[in-house]
């Protein structure tokens, strides 16, 4: 997608070890409208996947999956890092390793928001390693319900994340993909 890869070239910032910060317009703050085309991408790519919900993980995430969620006319359910006194006792809970944190970090989801039998879209920031989106497959799985794609901003090939998901034999769509980061550079390459 132009407008991402145009804004990541003109804002982004390779912050080494494999960080790109993109926290002007997707992270920190968010640029409406460009999250409103990536939503339109995101819904013509997947329009023919029969998903019934949107789930995403806190906090990053949550703009893309509003975005998509409004083309698409589906509810975004986002998987929480901290349990509120609002949420039931039994949970669906799981921990993955957060990059820019640096530590493991849970995601947490009611049942009541992810009930048995819905048709889960996952869409998210990056696509890495895949260690936050398998979390968020092992809370679709515990939920009894069917995975029917996975949709990210941005993808760092170079980290492998796809291919720790192939197995699931599902539609993964970025909208930008990066090659490499190495000498402080970005560069891009065609999505896969």
């Amino acid at each position: 997608m132009q407008a991402l890869k145009d804004r990541i070239l003109r804002e982004g910032r390779n912050l080494g070890n494999g960080i790109l910060k993109v926290d002007g317009f997707i992270n920190h703050q968010v640029d409406p409208v460009l999250m409103d085309e990536c939503g339109a991408a995101f819904a013509q790519a997947f329009a023919g996947c029969g998903a019934t919900r949107i789930l995403t993980a806190e906090i990053s995430g949550i703009a893309p999956a509003l975005a998509a969620a409004r083309h698409m006319g589906l509810p975004v359910v986002y998987a929480r890092k901290t349990k509120p006194i609002t949420m039931p006792d039994q949970v669906y809970l799981t921990v993955a390793p957060s990059h820019t944190k640096g530590r493991m970090v849970e995601l947490i989801v009611s049942p009541e928001f992810l009930p048995k039998g819905e048709r889960v879209l996952i869409i998210d920031d990056f696509l890495a390693t895949g260690a936050t989106i398998q979390g968020l497959v092992r809370l679709t799985q515990a939920a009894g319900a069917s995975l029917v794609g996975i949709g990210t901003l941005i993808e760092k090939i170079f980290e492998g994340g796809r291919n720790h998901l192939s197995y699931l034999n599902i539609p993964i769509v970025s909208l930008v993909c990066i090659a490499s980061l190495d000498g402080g550079q970005i560069c891009f390459c065609e999505p896969q």
